[in-house]
């Protein structure tokens, strides 16, 4: 798993760009990265086999890592986007391939100013890599609804649930994944685009979800940024069943369900347009439901698949999110409740931050 947390100042409530420092502070580790911007640090886990232990990985490295920020003067926060911080102002990470990146997107690549969860769950063959990603995106809509955090951009609500997805797909590269059936269909597209020049190297297929091949994984990086543990868990023990579940059902010579692209891509816009209140696209027969109404039976069907990876308690929570109020409901209601007064949505998501 990797977690991505902006620093706010702790009187402001504006960004930070000392992650550099925080870095160094706590010395080489595995666990810490940089990321494209310096108001920015990652948190990443080892490899687990449950979804209890990432998260008390997590746990073990956010206390430390916290201790450090507070220090300093600022606190951790995580959501899609920053309700009010201007993108002008933010410094680039010194890297070469951050460089490279900002110079080739430009104006497009400087607005980044977004954060996200990245969850790997490993895949026994990349010969199921391909079909597990293509019928995953059938539940894309519900992954992005449940995360969604980011309403506001640059002081205003953009009347998004999550306007993270909408600008991270202006990046070459980015956005939904091509929907090849075999591995080396995959293969293929890579060394093309290698050999015209659009990447050096694979990570650099920015996809919302993608193969990982070093790590043998597929990549989920649907999720806008996540404010606490508990949600978190909730969405890792989803995403963590639902490919398992596709993972099996392939073994067993199913024949896995998928939507054409044009559904695929209506129902991520629904999605970050009305989050949970989104009616989205069921299947290749153009059936539409309410998402939260399609994720109560979608979690009763993985109950089994929950039990056997030892997360049924995390999973069970996913319930709790449409019941509580995703991350970019509960902003506006801070907002309104303070007059607008967005460093109040700050100091709430901060404190979500229960470690």
């Amino acid at each position: 798993m990797e977690w991505e947390f902006a620093l706010v100042d702790v009187h402001t409530r504006d960004l930070s760009n000392e992650a550099a420092a925080v870095i160094a502070d706590i010395g080489e580790t595995a666990h810490v990265h940089k990321e494209l911007l310096r108001n920015t640090v990652e948190v990443v886990t080892g490899v687990c086999d449950t979804v209890g232990a990432a998260m008390d990985d997590l746990r073990s490295t956010l206390t430390s890592t916290s201790a450090v920020v507070r220090e300093r003067g600022m606190e951790l926060f995580c959501a899609g986007t920053h309700p009010f911080a201007e993108w002008s102002e933010q410094k680039l990470t010194d890297a070469p391939r951050y460089a490279e990146l900002i110079k080739r997107t430009q104006w497009w690549g400087r607005q980044m100013l977004i954060w996200g969860v990245h969850v790997h769950v490993g895949v026994s063959s990349a010969h199921k890599v391909m079909p597990i990603i293509s019928s995953l995106l059938n539940h894309y809509p519900h992954l992005l609804a449940l995360s969604a955090s980011s309403p506001f951009w640059a002081g205003e609500d953009t009347g998004y649930a999550s306007n993270r997805a909408m600008m991270f797909q202006q990046l070459p590269t980015a956005g939904l994944p091509f929907q090849f059936e075999t591995w080396r269909q995959f293969e293929r597209f890579v060394h093309d685009q290698k050999t015209t020049g659009i990447i050096d190297h694979i990570n650099e297929v920015r996809w919302d979800i993608r193969p990982s091949p070093h790590l043998g994984t597929v990549e989920v990086r649907i999720f806008d940024g996540v404010s606490n543990l508990g949600e978190l868990s909730a969405l890792v023990a989803l995403t963590h069943c639902l490919i398992v579940d596709l993972d099996r059902r392939l073994e067993a010579g199913e024949q896995l369900p998928v939507m054409p692209p044009w559904h695929v891509q209506e129902n991520k816009w629904r999605a970050a347009r009305y989050g949970l209140d989104a009616i989205i696209i069921l299947d290749a027969d153009s059936n539409e439901r309410l998402v939260t109404e399609d994720l109560d039976d979608l979690l009763n069907r993985l109950e089994p698949v929950a039990e056997s990876l030892d997360c049924a308690e995390e999973l069970a929570a996913v319930a709790d999110i449409p019941r509580r109020g995703a991350s970019y409901q509960r902003q506006r209601r801070v907002a309104e409740a303070h007059d607008g007064d967005l460093r109040a949505v700050v100091d709430a998501l901060c404190g979500e931050l229960d470690l």
